[in-house]
């Protein structure tokens, strides 16, 4: 693989974070939030957390600025993505990438964690996880966090198939609060997903990672996993005893379980 240098990295990440607090204006008012729950939760000041579909390392970095002696193995699928987290951090010995898919059966044991987990975590990413996939992420994540460990999973889940007028009202403040803060399409408003991918793809000084890029990089088709039940629902199945959100502004939530002990 290219090796990609720091200056670039960090470039395309930032553009990454804003592309991102495009569809959640409160995005780093959920990473507070998420980060605060963990520091109260972990007991201790060197956790080990693991990132779920971590992309770039936005949110690993936000958490060895609070916590500096933790250790965070961030794990996604997307080799550009997990490129651009590497070369932006690799000054941090507290921070580990694996590319592993977290639908595949046996992610888990991969890691080679050498003790259990304290505690989990993930933003805007494990949706895109079929249900029956996600059965298996969660499951697999039962298996290497300690006994009463917690899991976080700050992202947009909907309440439609449980509570539909409240699912309603939910997406409605969502979008008036997003259109207070964005700009008018055509004048300032912020680069895409789709934008993202397509401009990444086209930087001369990545040219070496094209062949690594996934034939689908822009492509995310729908939400396969966006309902609450969905998640609350796998994380039960695979022992967490207690699940509940802990923050929420409509339907961006930070969903918080606790593994059984």
């Amino acid at each position: 693989m290219t090796l990609l240098d720091r200056e670039t990295a960090d470039a395309w990440i930032a553009r990454w974070d804003v592309q991102q607090e495009g569809y959640v204006p409160d995005r780093e008012e959920r990473f507070t939030a998420l980060i605060d729950a963990l520091e109260a939760a972990a007991g201790r000041p060197d956790p080990l957390v693991l990132d779920l579909g971590c992309g770039p390392g936005s949110l690993a970095a936000r958490i060895l600025d609070r916590l500096p002696a933790a250790t965070v193995v961030a794990i996604d699928a997307d080799p550009l993505l997990m490129a651009l987290g590497r070369a932006a951090h690799a000054d941090r010995d507290g921070l580990r990438f694996h590319t592993l898919d977290l639908r595949e059966p046996g992610w888990a044991a991969r890691l080679r964690l050498d003790r259990q987990a304290d505690a989990a975590v993930s933003t805007t990413a494990l949706h895109w996880i079929s249900g029956a996939d996600l059965r298996v992420t969660y499951r697999e994540l039962a298996t290497v966090l300690r006994p009463g460990g917690l899991f976080l999973n700050g992202d947009n889940l909907a309440s439609e198939d449980v509570t539909p007028g409240l699912a309603r009202l939910e997406a409605a403040l969502c979008e008036r609060e997003r259109a207070r803060r964005l700009s008018p399409e055509g004048a300032g408003a912020p680069e895409d997903w789709e934008q993202w991918w397509t401009a990444i793809a086209a930087d001369p000084a990545l040219a070496g990672l094209r062949a690594e890029i996934r034939e689908e990089a822009s492509g995310h088709h729908g939400s396969e996993s966006g309902l609450l039940s969905t998640h609350a629902e796998a994380l039960r199945d695979a022992g967490f005893g207690e699940v509940g959100t802990l923050w929420q502004r409509g339907d961006n939530r930070l969903l918080a379980a606790l593994l059984t002990g």
